[in-house]
């Protein structure tokens, strides 16, 4: 098959400034094309990245794009949405021009899929629908396939569309290779006590609420030993809430600030994979009740074997069994910076627990293997070739 995929237009590709959807779609163009299709990948231009490449089966062309505009709300609403939408417009009349011909064109760009569905020779518009869905979807109409991470994003899709479900699917990120290329050991009692988070610095994620959880933790007899490393982007460009956040959370953890590590960004799979197997903890306590749609994140923590706690978010229960491969708290409680700790004390203090969920956890994460879910998109992609 000949295989176009049009990233967004405010990541680069490969993901050098991060990005779940960047990081999974680039995981599975190698798929692809290492299973003998032909990828085209449309991204944004990016400095020190050519305009023009191909290797190993994958042409990659970059059109000018965007930096993130940075998130302003008032009242609760994101005043610049607006400009997020017009600067995709305009990112996706230029990627949908540079489109080969094709079989199939994947995309998440709002815009592009309108566009791709009117230009002839681009194949079926497939359209990866990788945040909770707004009244956009409708706007798809030319598109072959609404494909969602999770079915919690495939039920708010049908609903949109009046419970006609006939063009929804749902296909789960993948974890990269190098994420399951090494063996990971789920005696966690033989790791550093230490509890990691691994994202966005963003109100989004609750780091807020966990700084507050880990203070409680730290202040007991349990806890006065343990140490909370946060890894991920803080600035804006890299989807971090910037410097005026950031200040607010070490003002916050200032009563255990020894005992808190902020690591920074870290794109490289590699050192980020070697970080989740220092964990004895992992937590991801999100509160994005609006944007979280899979959590690509606790699945990586997972192929480590690191024993997980998540938030109540929905998405998570796709993969996410409370009590067996994981800790779920309820983060709409009234109280849960408790709730937190208390599973934060739990496993802490026994090892058992800790040891089977951490296997459990690495089992889980085995089921999400590349190579399976290339096989998953390519027999869909198949599908839609022969209807």
């Amino acid at each position: 098959m000949q295989i176009s995929i049009v990233s967004g237009p405010f990541l680069p590709v490969p993901p050098i400034r991060g990005g779940a959807i960047e990081k999974s779609w680039s995981t599975l163009a190698s798929h692809f094309a290492a299973a003998g299709h032909s990828v085209s990948v449309i991204s944004r231009e990016f400095p020190g990245l050519p305009g023009n490449e191909g290797d190993a089966g994958i042409k990659n062309t970059r059109v000018r794009g965007f930096d993130t505009p940075p998130s302003w709300r008032m009242a609760g609403v994101d005043v610049l949405w607006p400009t997020r939408l017009a600067l995709d417009w305009l990112y996706a009349k230029r990627a949908v021009r540079a489109l080969p011909q094709a079989d199939v064109v994947v995309t998440h760009s709002v815009f592009a899929p309108i566009f791709a569905a009117r230009r002839p020779g681009t194949g079926a518009v497939y359209v990866h629908v990788g945040r909770y869905p707004k009244a956009q979807v409708r706007w798809y109409g030319g598109a072959a396939r609404l494909q969602a991470p999770s079915s919690p994003v495939a039920a708010a899709i049908t609903r949109i569309l009046g419970g006609d479900s006939t063009r929804v699917r749902t296909i789960p990120y993948p974890l990269d290779d190098v994420m399951l290329s090494v063996d990971a050991d789920p005696t966690v009692s033989n790791r550093p006590r230490r509890i990691v988070f691994a994202g966005r610095i963003h109100p989004q994620k609750g780091i807020g609420l966990l700084l507050a959880a880990f203070a409680r933790f730290a202040a007991t007899n349990a806890g006065r030993e343990w140490k909370l490393r946060l890894v991920g982007p803080e600035d804006i460009p890299h989807g971090g809430g910037g410097a005026e956040y950031s200040a607010e959370l070490r003002a916050l953890a200032s009563p255990v600030r020894e005992k808190v590590e902020w690591a920074g960004f870290e794109a490289d799979p590699q050192a980020l994979r070697e970080e989740l197997r220092q964990a004895a903890i992992f937590v991801y306590p999100s509160l994005d009740e609006s944007g979280e749609t899979f959590g690509l994140a606790v699945l990586e923590a997972m192929a480590q074997a690191c024993p997980v706690i998540v938030s109540g978010l929905a998405c998570f229960g796709d993969f996410v069994e409370d009590g067996r491969n994981a800790r779920r708290f309820d983060h709409r409680a009234e109280d849960p910076v408790a709730e937190l700790t208390a599973i934060l004390d739990s496993l802490a203090t026994n090892p058992m627990e800790s040891a089977t969920l951490a296997s459990n956890a690495r089992a889980t994460a085995l089921q999400y293997g590349p190579e399976r879910i290339a096989a998953l998109f390519l027999d869909d992609f198949r599908s839609l070739k022969t209807t």
